[in-house]
């Protein structure tokens, strides 16, 4: 998604976009905006499909002849180091964070190799400086947001907690919200926690929640359309996702984007303090930050949020007014300052 909006607002390059085949990719790309080749690679072919990439951009760029690479993923890593030792142009690298944990040798590779970095947040930052010498110092540009026409609230039959995370993560901490409802009921018994998101975990938090005798009160949606999504931010009262750093060295929270969409719709946040969260959370401004691995601790943020109108309201006017800064021209804008950089070190080099 970040690539896509990115490459759509890049409005002053040429561009060429080499990535792997999905479902409904067609039907996806027909619009003809931007111009993409599209890599069949089999999910059987497991780390044969990154090489079936890598090897494909290699060849598109000995036609296209780009001044400039952006590598969406440290994925694709060696062929903007080919590509630049082939052709002599300029590489850029993104960076998000939880690759860096998953790939550290391979992430060490594309800092070291890259004219420039940009990371999503300072904790990706510190997750790519910590795995050696690299080329440059990141450059710190977030991901964008959508500004919707209607940010208008609708109304809720209950006091209404909402969480939209895919359901594949542990850190993400539905496992602690679950634990904190008997907490929050007990001073406000009719709330409802709505669950936006699908994955392998849904059947054990489901079980979880049944345990915790809190399963009444809480609504597993799976996937639902950007419309529904969207319809619940307005309907919410309270944005709850307390991630929490995992454990090993795999990353947490690379920035957490939906905590930014929630304060375009004017609801306040209840996030970890670690990792991205950092970054897109203001702490005590436009939501709660707080000790992700405490549910009283998480008990304690959202109970306030939904006694205290006022806090909340406070909150998600500041986190809507934030949000403005986030919003996709902007991004894109300081991303192209970043290539045109690139290409004027070139000119000069």
């Amino acid at each position: 998604m970040l690539m896509h909006r990115l490459v759509r607002g890049l409005t002053e390059f040429e561009i060429r976009v080499v990535t792997l085949s999905a479902p409904g990719a067609a039907r996806f790309d027909a619009g003809g905006e931007i111009s993409v080749r599209r890599v069949r690679a089999p999910v059987w072919l497991g780390g044969g499909r990154m090489a079936l990439l890598n090897a494909r951009s290699m060849l598109e760029a000995l036609q296209f002849r780009p001044d400039v690479t952006l590598s969406g993923h440290i994925v694709t890593s060696p062929a903007a180091w080919v590509i630049r030792r082939a052709l002599g142009d300029r590489t850029v690298q993104y960076f998000y964070a939880k690759e860096i944990g998953a790939r550290p040798r391979l992430s060490a590779f594309a800092a070291r190799h890259a004219d420039e970095a940009i990371v999503i947040s300072a904790y990706a930052s510190s997750l790519i400086e910590a795995t050696g010498p690299i080329r440059a110092a990141p450059t710190l540009i977030p991901p964008g947001v959508d500004i919707p026409a209607d940010t208008d609230p609708l109304p809720a039959e209950h006091p209404t907690l909402l969480t939209i995370a895919r359901l594949e993560d542990r850190y993400k901490g539905h496992d602690v919200v679950i634990r904190a409802l008997p907490l929050v009921r007990a001073k406000v018994p009719d709330v409802r926690w709505i669950v936006i998101g699908d994955g392998p975990l849904r059947a054990g938090l489901e079980q979880h929640a049944g345990a915790c005798g809190v399963l009444d009160s809480v609504r597993f949606l799976g996937a639902v359309s950007d419309e529904e999504r969207n319809e619940w931010l307005r309907r919410t009262n309270v944005l709850v996702m307390p991630s929490r750093l995992p454990a090993g060295d795999f990353a947490g929270e690379g920035f957490g984007i939906v905590y930014l969409e929630a304060g375009i719709y004017g609801k306040p946040v209840v996030a970890g303090n670690v990792a991205g969260a950092l970054d897109s959370v203001a702490d005590s401004e436009t939501g709660l930050l707080v000790d992700p691995t405490d549910h009283v601790d998480v008990a304690d943020a959202i109970t306030r949020l939904l006694l205290d109108r006022e806090l909340a309201r406070r909150l998600g006017d500041a986190g809507a007014e934030r949000a403005q800064s986030f919003a996709w021209p902007v991004i894109c804008a300081r991303v192209e300052a970043v290539l045109f950089k690139q290409l004027e070190a070139s000119t000069v080099a």
